[in-house]
């Protein structure tokens, strides 16, 4: 076998004893492909992943940047108490359309709110709501913003939050300081104001598996 079919067949394995797809996510992710959406989304184990570090904060209130269809919105869903709450921003009317469809399907359309628009322009309406502080905010949108997300991710939290932000290797082209390309540059100032921001620690984790080569960075919200 290739090295990325080695992967494949790890996250397989891994997937199938500890992170399966039931009924509801398997049918967000074929919705998803009928309507045409990118197959950039997590994979269930990055999902479940998702899940669990939602549960470990005890989290009530979730912040999600970057909607896609609704796969690993339903993730963090399904860590929250019955009386949390998940807002999920996104950019497209179209996609937003698709993971309302998901999330109905799913049981969580009475704790989910999908909002559609840049999220630049729907993070400073959310702020002047003051909303309770987000235990968890998952970035996974455009890359060229990430630093931008994080500041805003700042503002909506608390100490002891925690951020994640993900997609962080590019294929490797992280490393590359003379990059022109948006996303690197926006992960590389993302990655480089969690290392210097005073209120934040944080890391960043390389992976492997049914997505390729990537990875994401956690950063936990200081006093």
């Amino acid at each position: 076998m290739s090295e990325s079919q080695v992967w494949d067949a790890v996250d397989a394995y891994f997937t199938e004893h500890l992170s399966p797809d039931d009924e509801v996510t398997a049918a967000a992710l074929r919705e998803s492909e009928a309507a045409g959406l990118p197959p950039i989304g997590v994979t269930a184990n990055q999902g479940k992943l998702l899940q669990l570090l939602a549960q470990v904060q005890g989290a009530r209130c979730i912040l999600e940047i970057g909607t896609l269809g609704g796969y690993s919105t339903i993730w963090l869903a399904r860590a929250l108490p019955p009386e949390g709450r998940l807002i999920s921003l996104e950019y497209s009317p179209r996609h937003a359309e698709v993971a309302r469809r998901n999330l109905a399907r799913a049981g969580l359309d009475g704790q989910v709110e999908v909002r559609v628009g840049p999220a630049l322009e729907s993070l400073p309406r959310l702020a002047d709501e003051n909303p309770p502080p987000f235990d968890l905010v998952f970035i996974d949108a455009d890359k060229g913003n990430n630093p931008h997300y994080v500041e805003w991710a700042l503002r909506l939290t608390r100490a002891g939050s925690l951020i994640v932000l993900d997609n962080v290797v590019r294929g490797g082209r992280v490393v590359d300081a003379d990059s022109t390309a948006e996303d690197v540059r926006g992960t590389r100032a993302a990655i480089e104001l969690i290392g210097s921001h005073p209120r934040l620690s944080g890391t960043a984790i390389q992976t492997v598996g049914g997505k390729g080569y990537d990875g994401f960075a956690l950063a936990r919200v200081l006093g």
